[in-house]
């Protein structure tokens, strides 16, 4: 671990006024970010064309100051940092138009898995989502899907649970920083998910789980996960936020119907009745849905497929092999018109060997 470039990596997401944008920006303008920390005003403003009034209020000085005190709590309790330009950093949020520049994580946490799907539901969870949140966790457990939630009581924390008792890898999304789980109750679950999963923050470790921060956890929840899942869910409920981020981020939503009178069925009925989630009533709907049955002959028609694309078509999926690339990017390295390369995407992703996401961006579609 290159501690000076983590200190800086850490004092970036400090900077006022800095987000995800104008980070980047910066980034790509200076090409380091020693100089962001190093130049003068007069310099930056040369460089980057940011106003010098934005640039002096960035607070460099406060910031680095932040980014030290954080270090101490990283080295000594362990925890992994994982910046947005990083080879490790979730590539499903990267796809995301407001991802996190930065990431914290403890445990055993695969980042980047094959299958990875959210579950999300009221904190007062009956008896029947209760039962539905174990039901559909052991079909997922049969395909090794990987499970996302928020560690919240109801549906969250039933879903880490049934994880757990299936030797199902399971992350539990954070409101707040590393330091402390919230809620306290859950801190015995929270700690044996460290050996099958783990906890995700972008907060600094002392942050506290104020409510501001909850619909910022929920991006994340939905933006690490190939498709959401509500399991009862009350009118306007925190759920129904994750699902409209997750349709955002053109990924599927699923929903599970419930009583008409039960107030905790009243979200989910409301995402299926305006065509915003897909009606399942078990796990293996949406495996079925999402082409995770009989993985293994989904896996020799794509080799069949691969055996049969032009150069040109090969090159793309050597090119997006394990990462999710702009058009623009992709037509650079090919040295080809963007025109010319849109007719090849077109015919991939009509094949079934890419997929298109949000910004003109594009990656393999895996088996």
């Amino acid at each position: 671990m290159n501690t000076d470039q983590l200190q800086l990596k850490i004092a970036l997401t400090q900077l006022k006024g800095i987000g995800y944008k104008k980070a980047m920006i910066l980034i790509s303008e200076l090409g380091s970010l020693e100089k962001l920390f190093a130049f003068s005003v007069n310099e930056l403003h040369k460089e980057t064309g940011f106003s010098k009034k934005l640039l002096m209020e960035m607070d460099r000085k406060n910031a680095l100051e932040i980014a030290h005190r954080e270090m101490e709590f990283i080295m000594k309790n362990n925890v992994q940092v994982h910046f947005i330009l990083d080879e490790s950093y979730p590539r499903r949020l990267k796809q995301c138009v407001d991802p996190p520049l930065l990431i914290y994580t403890k445990g055993n946490v695969d980042l980047n898995p094959a299958r990875t799907i959210a579950i999300v539901g009221t904190r007062d969870a009956t008896d029947y989502g209760k039962d539905l949140c174990q039901l559909l966790v052991a079909d997922l457990a049969e395909a090794g899907v990987q499970v996302i939630s928020g560690l919240a009581y109801g549906i969250d924390i039933c879903a880490h649970k049934a994880c757990l008792s299936k030797d199902l890898q399971t992350i539990g999304v954070l409101g707040n920083g590393l330091s402390s789980i919230y809620p306290a109750n859950h801190r015995k679950i929270a700690d044996q998910m460290l050996y099958n999963g783990g906890l995700i923050s972008e907060f600094l470790s002392f942050t506290k789980p104020d409510r501001e921060n909850f619909p910022m956890r929920n991006r994340i929840v939905a933006g690490m996960a190939d498709a959401t899942i509500v399991i009862e869910s009350k009118q306007g409920g925190g759920s129904l936020i994750t699902a409209e981020l997750a349709l955002d981020y053109n990924r599927d939503v699923f929903a599970f119907p419930g009583n008409v009178t039960s107030p905790s069925s009243e979200g989910c009925n409301q995402l299926i009745r305006e065509s915003k989630a897909h009606l399942v009533s078990s796990g293996q709907d949406v495996l079925k849905f999402m082409g995770w049955q009989n993985s293994s002959t989904n896996k020799a028609a794509q080799t069949t497929l691969l055996l049969d694309l032009e150069p040109e078509e090969m090159e793309i999926v050597e090119q997006l092999d394990g990462s999710i690339e702009h058009i623009d990017v992709l037509a650079l390295r090919m040295k080809k018109p963007v025109s010319a390369l849109n007719v090849l995407l077109l015919t991939m992703e009509i094949k079934g060997l890419i997929r298109s996401f949000p910004g003109s961006k594009y990656g393999l579609l895996t088996a």
